[in-house]
């Protein structure tokens, strides 16, 4: 389960990158007859004013706090899983087939999997989160970005 949960991880800062790299990229056109050295000044003015309004640093990604994964056994299931679908199971087998045991087995088994399937689930939408999060951040920094150089008169898409 290890391989999954590490390829959930993988393609959710792909598309978190992705993101970022699509929201940051602007157009700028010197409207008003700029010349090449004045829009480069004028870009990294833009730039560090927009951190200064925002708080963001493209270049230098906030670290996300991640919220802690919830507590797992080695083979990814949520301690007790086994052993509370041992017991429903336990009953069930007992009721329908007079066989408690088998129905603790497959009650133990039902549950871990449910557990591992559940866990997984978790920890995809925290990705998304995340990645919802960063793109917001990039989003609302290109148009700090954009206003700075609207203002100094050029045309930005």
């Amino acid at each position: 389960m290890r391989s999954s949960k590490t390829s959930v991880f993988a393609v959710a800062a792909c598309m978190a990158l992705a993101a970022a790299a699509a929201a940051a990229q602007q157009f700028v056109y010197p409207a008003k007859g700029q010349s090449p050295e004045q829009q480069k000044k004028d870009e990294s003015e833009c730039y560090t004013w927009a951190v200064k309004q925002t708080g963001i640093d493209p270049n230098k990604p906030a670290a996300t706090p991640a919220a802690p994964p919830p507590p797992t056994t080695a083979t990814g299931t949520t301690p007790g899983a086994g052993v509370r679908g041992a017991a429903r199971g336990a009953v069930v087998g007992e009721i329908v087939a007079d066989d408690a045991g088998a129905g603790a087995a497959v009650g133990a088994v039902a549950a871990r999997g449910q557990s591992r399937r559940q866990n997984a689930q978790q920890s995809q939408q925290q990705a998304q989160q995340a990645q919802q999060a960063q793109a917001g951040q990039q989003a609302t920094f290109a148009k700090a970005r954009a206003a700075c150089l609207q203002g100094r008169g050029y045309s930005v898409k």
